[in-house]
């Protein structure tokens, strides 16, 4: 039996009455025109103009000085970037998001041009609710993606820089599943940076000082919480590239009292865990090996990779019907030690849950793949290349259909080439990467990278928390937007063997995640608009597809 045909995605609810009373949908005004003379007496046709901005576009020959051309169009046009981007998604969400916010990130002092969001530095300790409030939107506010730029992608830490990080999530945000921009605030918390390189640079745009204390920075973060709350109520969170300790520290603290959740433990765990259930499905179908005998190996032990392990549990207890100590049994990570084992002295808080107590502390990736005898092999390590042929090789010796999955971003250090690893494994390899990596053809045959990128999930997850206007966001419901996503394939696409939906359809399937995300908060009792409990799944389908933002052009 298929896994869909177990997991069941949504309650299945009566028919209700119409709903001519629920109130209006958000009106999207279309964009004013300069008075007449103001502009070229040709100008008027907003398909040729499109036409223009695209080539515009195209014309860049560096991606950075397209991501630049792009943010510059934003400001200048709104609905015209958001119109280009949402019908060119598969072409465009590189440019504004992974990979190429790496760079951006990396030159954002270097090419700064205009304030865009908001930067809250340690500076403001005491007053930030004052700044919080200088924010010329406070009404309109429902979604900020929150940075302190420590640990952005696999860059290290980048303080102020990391702002683009923010601003390019909350593109995806509008994108994706139809945020209204005006409801976006994207925030760069400055307190401070390690980076050397930055501090002696006379073009950094942050603090030059080093990263305050962590009793320092949990006063800051409680003062900052409780304000943004008292700023703007109707705010979800959403914490982005925090260090790992601080990731799950502040996640921990904070989840239970305000509606937020961590994209790189929660999201990327979310959208690796559906496509593991389509990549696990495949392979046990070539193998005919039932679902509960895979095994997870894991390289890398920061917040992503852990979250990713958290999620992963889910695919043994809800799909192969294991214990969570069995499914726990599944699961194993390395880290620059070797397998990360119970008995390691000094061994850091977040790794001791899926620490080992029965394996030897073997440090050689190809010797643990022989110990472990992995189905899946999982990297977040952030090593370029460390998925090597002989690794890739011993993978396939062990599996018809080996699982691999490269997620670091950005491409620069994705611990496998898409190529690499078709060839080395004789096409046989189920894969999955962070960035986008093109087809590559082997055998006569075109084979297409999954790509496990967190925009198939947070967008939706975010509009559905906004519209069932959550008090918290729970493990469940990041749950249920993972389950949504991977029962999203199309037919067309489940023969091709893909393991995620195209990218052109993120908004169709942001639908689904977010209808599934309201009626899990239904369930967990946490959703503030009661009036959503009585639509029936078309409904409330309906009603949130009426809710989503277009470009007026």
């Amino acid at each position: 039996m298929h896994w869909l045909n177990i997991v069941h995605l949504a309650q299945r609810r009566p028919s209700s009455p119409s709903y001519a009373n629920v109130p209006p949908l958000d009106s999207h005004p279309a964009p004013s025109r300069p008075a007449h003379g103001l502009e070229p007496p040709a100008l008027g046709n907003p398909g040729v103009h499109y036409q223009r901005c695209l080539a515009q576009l195209r014309s860049k020959d560096k991606a950075i000085e397209r991501n630049i051309y792009l943010q510059q169009l934003k400001h200048a046009d709104e609905h015209m970037f958001y119109k280009l981007v949402v019908e060119n998604m598969a072409e465009l969400t590189p440019l504004i998001y992974t990979p190429t916010v790496g760079d951006a990130c990396l030159q954002f002092s270097a090419n700064y041009r205009r304030p865009e969001g908001m930067f809250i530095s340690i500076k403001d300790k005491g007053k930030i609710g004052q700044v919080l409030r200088n924010w010329p939107r406070r009404e309109d506010a429902r979604i900020s993606v929150v940075t302190d730029g420590s640990r952005i992608l696999g860059l290290g830490d980048l303080g102020v820089n990391g702002m683009p990080i923010s601003i390019g999530k909350l593109s995806l945000y509008v994108a994706g599943a139809g945020i209204r921009p005006a409801s976006t605030l994207p925030i760069c918390l400055d307190l401070g940076t390690n980076n050397t390189k930055f501090l002696e640079d006379p073009l950094y745009l942050g603090l030059r000082q080093k990263r305050v204390s962590d009793k320092e920075m949990d006063e800051f973060m409680d003062e900052f919480m409780r304000e943004m709350r008292a700023t703007f109520p109707k705010l979800l969170i959403q914490f982005e590239d925090f260090s790992t300790d601080h990731a799950f520290h502040y996640l921990d603290r904070f989840r239970n009292q305000y509606p937020l959740f961590n994209d790189d433990i929660q999201g990327t765990g979310a959208v690796v865990l559906s496509g593991f259930l389509n990549a696990a499905q495949l392979s046990s179908e070539a193998s005919g090996r039932p679902l509960s005998d895979h095994r997870i190996l894991f390289l890398g032990s920061g917040s992503a990779g852990v979250g990713v392990g958290m999620q992963l549990m889910s695919f043994f207890t809800l799909v192969a019907g294991l214990s969570p100590e069995e499914a726990r049994s599944r699961i194993y990570y390395i880290d620059s030690q070797g397998l990360i084992t119970a008995d390691r002295p000094g061994l850091a808080e977040h790794k001791k849950f899926f620490a080992r107590t029965d394996c030897p502390p073997l440090k050689d990736l190809v010797d643990i793949i022989g110990y472990v005898k992995p189905t899946a092999l999982l990297g977040l390590s952030t090593i370029k290349n460390a998925f090597t042929r002989d690794v890739i090789e011993a993978m396939t010796a062990l599996n018809e259909r080996p699982i691999v999955f490269p997620l670091s971003n950005p491409v620069a250090l994705s611990e496998c080439e898409f190529g690499d690893a078709v060839s080395w494994s004789g096409g046989r390899v189920i894969f999955a990467s962070g960035s986008p990596f093109a087809p590559v053809t082997y055998g006569g045959q075109e084979h297409v990278a999954g790509q496990g990128n967190n925009m198939y999930v947070f967008p939706g997850l975010g509009l559905g928390a906004i519209l069932a206007r959550v008090s918290s966001i729970t493990d469940s419901m990041v749950e249920a937007a993972s389950l949504a996503l991977a029962h999203s394939l199309t037919p067309d696409e489940r023969a091709a063997g893909l393991i995620y939906p195209r990218l052109e359809r993120i908004r169709e399937i942001s639908v689904g995640i977010a209808a599934g995300v309201v009626r899990e908060a239904q369930k967990r009792g946490v959703d503030g608009h009661k009036a959503l409990r009585a639509m029936s799944e078309p409904e409330l389908r309906t009603w949130v597809e009426g809710k989503m933002w277009s470009p007026m052009i």
